[in-house]
C-alpha cells in the first residue's frame, strides 16, 4: 500500500513490542499511520521495535507522552494492572485513544483509564501469532472481535479495516465466551494434532504430519461447510467396539491423553445425538464403551 501521498493521521505508540503489539504497529504504519514509540523488557521486544515499528525501546511514560492512539499489547493477566498503573500515575491520558488485542477482556478493564479521560477500543485479532516472519502477512483478511463505546465504533471498525481486517461486534458482557470459542478452537486443535503426531511417531510413522494433513484440511473443510452434520468417523456411525479399542489403546500407550478422548467422543456424540445423526440405541452402545453418561 503506497501512503506516500497522506500524512499520517495518529501518532502510535506501543506499550508491549511483543508478537502481537509489533506486528499490529507495522500494520497501521503501512496503512499511513506514525508509529513514534514503544516499550518492551526482551532482547526479541527491542529486534522487533527496531525490525518492524522503525523505533527504538522507551520507557512506558515516554510512550504515553507522545502517542495519540496506544497499543495495550501485553499478556491478559499483566493488562488490569497496567492500566491501573498508568491511570494511577497521572498521566494525561484525555482524547488518547487506549486500545487493548485481549480477546478476553472487553471494555470494562480500561476502566481506570476511562475514568481519567481515555477513549477505550478493545480490538482483537482472531490469529495466531508465533513471532516468525509471516505473521504480518496473516493479518490480511483476519476477522477482529471488535468492542468500543457506540460513539467509538466507527473509529474502531476503520482502524481494523486499515490493518487489513474484518471487524465483527462482540457486544461486552460476551467476550469471555467469544474468546473460549475461538482460543478453544485454535488452542485445543494444536493439542489434539501434536498429541496425535506423537502416537503416530511411536509406532514408527516417519512423516505423521504428512499422513495427518489431507485428512485434517478435509475435516476442517466439512466442520466449516457443514458444521456437525460434516462429522464421520466411529462415533456418528455408533461403532462402540471401536471406540472402545481406542480408550484401551489409548489407556495403556498414553493415560494422560485417554481421558480427553473420552471428554470428546462424549461431547462428539452428544452433538451428533441431538443433531439427528445418532441413533438413541446406537449412542447407548457408545456410553457404555465410553463409560459415561452422555447427557452428563
Amino acid at each position: 500500500m503506497d501512503t506516500s501521498d497522506r500524512p499520517a493521521r495518529l501518532s502510535v505508540g506501543v506499550l508491549g513490542a511483543g508478537r502481537v503489539g509489533s506486528v499490529l504497529g507495522a500494520a497501521l504504519a503501512q496503512a499511513g499511520h506514525r508509529v513514534v514509540a514503544a516499550s518492551g523488557v526482551s532482547d526479541a521486544s527491542r529486534r522487533r521495535a527496531d525490525d518492524l515499528l522503525g523505533v527504538e525501546l522507551s520507557r512506558p511514560d515516554e510512550v504515553m507522552r507522545k502517542a495519540e492512539l496506544i497499543l495495550l499489547t501485553v499478556p491478559d493477566d499483566v493488562l488490569p494492572g497496567l492500566v491501573s498503573g498508568l491511570a494511577a500515575t497521572g498521566a494525561d491520558l484525555r482524547g488518547k485513544l487506549l486500545m487493548h488485542a485481549s480477546g478476553a477482556y472487553g471494555l470494562g478493564v480500561l476502566q481506570p483509564a476511562t475514568d481519567v479521560g481515555a477513549l477505550p477500543l478493545a480490538l482483537h485479532p482472531v490469529m495466531t501469532f508465533t513471532g516468525r516472519g509471516d505473521d504480518f502477512g496473516r493479518l490480511n483478511g483476519c476477522t477482529f472481535g471488535v468492542t468500543a463505546p457506540d460513539q467509538l465504533r466507527p473509529v474502531a471498525e476503520a482502524l481494523v479495516i486499515e490493518m487489513g481486517g474484518e471487524p465483527v461486534w462482540i457486544n461486552d458482557r460476551d467476550r469471555p465466551l467469544y474468546h473460549a470459542a475461538v482460543a478453544g478452537a485454535a488452542n485445543h486443535m494444536v493439542t489434539l494434532i501434536a498429541e496425535s503426531q506423537d502416537l503416530l511417531s511411536r509406532i514408527g510413522v516417519e512423516h505423521p504430519g504428512r499422513m495427518l494433513g489431507p485428512l485434517l484440511g478435509a475435516a476442517l473443510d466439512n466442520v466449516l461447510r457443514l458444521g456437525i452434520t460434516g462429522l464421520t468417523g466411529p462415533v456418528v456411525r455408533g461403532d462402540a467396539e471401536t471406540v472402545r479399542k481406542h480408550v484401551d489403546a489409548l489407556i495403556l500407550a498414553a493415560p494422560e491423553a485417554a481421558d480427553a478422548y473420552i471428554a470428546l467422543a462424549r461431547l462428539t456424540a452428544d452433538r451428533a445425538l441431538a443433531a439427528g445423526l445418532l441413533k438413541p440405541e446406537a449412542a447407548e452402545r457408545l456410553l457404555d464403551a465410553l463409560g459415561g453418561n452422555i447427557w452428563t
